[in-house]
């Protein structure tokens, strides 16, 4: 079956484009689609590693089963913090 993968930029980046359409097997589950796109382009295992999958939209363990035409995206956490900067506001 096939199945459409969208990448957020720091994965395009190692891909070259931000949207793929792969073909699985029918039974197939996210974390088959995970090796079969780092079978494809290597670069990926480290950051798919720490990608959040997503399924219209919401969050689903790698254990997630697929169905045809389906889109998955990967998005990469993003981290924060104030680095110990200091901000003032004035009111």
């Amino acid at each position: 079956m096939q199945v459409n993968v969208r990448l957020s930029a720091g994965l395009a980046q190692i891909t070259g484009v931000a949207r793929l359409q792969l073909s699985v097997a029918e039974e197939a589950t996210v974390a088959d689609l995970i090796s079969q796109l780092v079978e494809q382009y290597p670069g990926l295992q480290l950051r798919l590693g720490h990608a959040v999958a997503m399924l219209g939209g919401t969050h689903v363990a790698r254990t997630a089963r697929l169905a045809p035409d389906q889109e998955v995206a990967f998005l990469l956490p993003v981290a924060g913090g104030n680095a110990g900067l200091t901000f003032t506001v004035s009111v």
